[in-house]
């Protein structure tokens, strides 16, 4: 797994235009008209928590390698988790019965706020799920000046 920080186009209302047919179509694959066995993890489902010290991602990542994942920051605030998961190999030999574990390519994209401090980005993959933490900044509270008033 790697942290890296690169500049790249991005589109900010990505997650705005979500497939409402998405959920649908990892219920019953077929009708996708995609290939089936990488339907339901192509687009890998993660958590966004916000503490008072920082913001937590969490992803449930079964089967990946800490190798074939990445985080990284574009932009100087958009975290992006990518990865994927490739498909078992099979043996003539073998007879599958049933083909229900995905694989393939995932990626998910977050405008992060502006607390988020992205040079102290930390992630860790702990058996099978990613989670990725972002330390806020403390926030400053504004000072306040009494102003005497004459007269």
């Amino acid at each position: 797994m790697s942290i890296v920080r690169r500049s790249n186009v991005f589109d900010p209302f990505a997650d705005l235009w979500a497939d409402p047919f998405d959920t649908f179509r990892s219920i019953v694959p077929a009708i996708s008209g995609g290939n089936n066995e990488t339907a339901a993890f192509a687009n890998a489902r993660m958590d966004w928590k916000e503490t008072p010290e920082a913001h937590v991602f969490k992803a449930d990542l079964p089967g990946v390698k800490k190798e074939e994942v990445k985080v990284e920051v574009e932009d100087g605030n958009v975290l992006v988790v990518s990865g994927e998961r490739t498909k078992e190999k099979e043996d003539r030999n073998d007879k599958w019965h049933r083909v229900e574990r995905s694989s393939g390519k995932f990626v998910r994209r977050f405008r992060l706020p502006e607390d988020a401090k992205v040079e102290e980005v930390k992630a860790g993959l702990e058996n099978g799920v990613l989670t990725v933490t972002v330390p806020k900044a403390e926030v400053k509270k504004p000072e306040v000046k009494a102003i005497e008033i004459s007269g």
